[in-house]
């Protein structure tokens, strides 16, 4: 029988040759997050939502000649964050990394950004963002272990009606023949909707849960009246 459990860490970093790097700016109330592969790897992409914020993303498609990266970068301020690229760009060849064209190599870094710029935070930052200098930091920070929850791209992820975040999982699957794979998953967390039901603490997400990681609350017997999908309104109270 096929056996699902969670990775040694929990983490996207479970699998090999996997590094994660966080940089924040409190006082900006934004970050970056960087998935670093120690080599280059493969990757694909599938986009959705009406107005998604992506760059090199095309370069993943089948039909174009590019099939490995180098890192992948997750950011906040919106399109403004779609300059940690080139942060991470520079750092990566700094170390010598990048896709050979001739005497040249050009690291290969598809990014994605989230929208965070009514949370709160200064966002005065005068001609130019800070998301270069934010992205080169977190390639450099990148390791095995790394903090989850308002770091590095979900430091200024908001919710509903609860703080937003950055978050990462793994499971390793072993076969019945013995053999193993592990997969993993990393996401900054900046939805419109709440993952709680109403104003109780209780996940909608509960009947998935598993050791507990929700508090063991289950779901709210019977559902109260205000159990709806609220939506965020610029809740800057939410990063105090």
């Amino acid at each position: 029988m096929t056996q699902l459990k969670p990775g040694k860490l929990n983490l996207i970093s479970d699998i090999e040759g996997l590094k994660v790097g966080n940089t924040s700016n409190q006082k900006i109330k934004t970050g970056v997050t960087a998935l670093v592969c120690d080599q280059t790897t493969i990757a694909s992409v599938y986009i959705m939502g009406g107005a998604p914020g992506t760059v090199d993303t095309a370069i993943l498609e089948p039909e174009n000649i590019v099939e490995k990266i180098d890192a992948i970068m997750l950011s906040g301020g919106s399109a403004f964050g779609l300059e940690s690229a080139s942060g991470a760009q520079a750092a990566l060849r700094e170390m010598g990394r990048g896709f050979v064209i001739g005497d040249q190599k050009v690291p290969l870094v598809p990014s994605a950004i989230l929208f965070d710029l009514i949370n709160g935070g200064n966002k005065n930052w005068g001609k130019f963002s800070p998301y270069r200098d934010l992205g080169y930091k977190a390639v450099l920070n990148a390791k095995r272990e790394f903090e989850l929850g308002s770091v590095g791209a979900g430091t200024g992820a908001l919710c509903a009606n609860v703080k937003g975040g950055l978050g990462s999982a793994s499971s390793v699957i072993t076969f019945e023949d013995g053999k193993q794979v592990t997969i993993g998953a990393l996401v900054a967390v900046n939805p419109l909707g709440t993952p709680i039901v109403g104003t109780s603490n209780q996940f909608w997400a509960a009947p998935f849960e598993e050791n507990n990681e929700y508090g063991g609350l289950g779901s709210p017997t019977p559902f109260s009246k205000d159990a709806k999908n609220l939506r965020i309104k610029g809740r800057e109270d939410l990063q105090s």
